[in-house]
């Protein structure tokens, strides 16, 4: 399925503002966890890796980064990072089996319709080495829903999104929730979800 056209547009249309959120978040304690969780050199894809501020991070504490995303104007921002290779790609072009040592999936997949979350997980289980380590951030909530800029979001359920990621032959051993605001101005409600495949 062909990404959302007005999700895409309303990104390029505030594309230096996003930047600008992104490079002032600090490091949290997901991305650490994630980076602790793998060996030197281990190859991870930083799937929907926007301007690519945890590909370069990851990329600076020794890991091989593979940046995906579906904006060309992300890709262009995310390629000019140390240490970063970026390549416009949607969640169907990802393929194959065993590649992957890591998986960043940090609030992308909820860009995805309900319909096909099913299929992105089973295709990201197959791309993930066995006992490999994903990152899924995600809001949390109900339905589907365009926010004030026009972006498209499905959201889950706590519950839904472990047992997504349990048929899909995850097993996830930690979580965490939170509440923040966004690039629309609007508290909304997360979860970050970390699982071996």
């Amino acid at each position: 399925m062909s990404p959302d056209k007005a999700t895409l547009a309303a990104y390029a249309a505030r594309l230096d503002e996003y930047v600008r959120l992104m490079d002032g978040q600090l490091d949290g304690p997901a991305l650490a966890a994630f980076i602790g969780g793998l060996r030197g050199g281990a190859h991870v894809l930083d799937l929907g890796c926007g301007p690519g501020w945890a590909a370069e991070r990851m990329a600076a504490a020794g890991l091989t980064v593979e940046a995906t995303d579906a904006s060309p104007e992300m890709v262009a921002v995310a390629a000019r990072r140390k240490g970063v290779t970026a390549r416009v790609a949607t969640f169907d072009d990802i393929a194959g089996t065993d590649i992957y040592d890591g998986i960043w999936a940090h609030f992308s997949l909820l860009h995805a319709p309900r319909a096909d979350m099913s299929r992105h997980l089973a295709t990201l289980r197959r791309a993930l080495k066995p006992g490999g380590l994903i990152h899924i951030g995600m809001k949390t909530g109900t339905g589907e829903h365009r926010d004030d800029l026009g972006r498209f979001y499905t959201y889950y359920t706590v519950d839904e999104l472990h047992g997504l990621l349990t048929a899909a032959g995850f097993v996830p051993f930690s979580s965490r929730t939170g509440r923040d605001k966004g690039l629309a101005g609007r508290p909304e409600d997360w979860i970050e979800i970390a699982a071996h495949g």
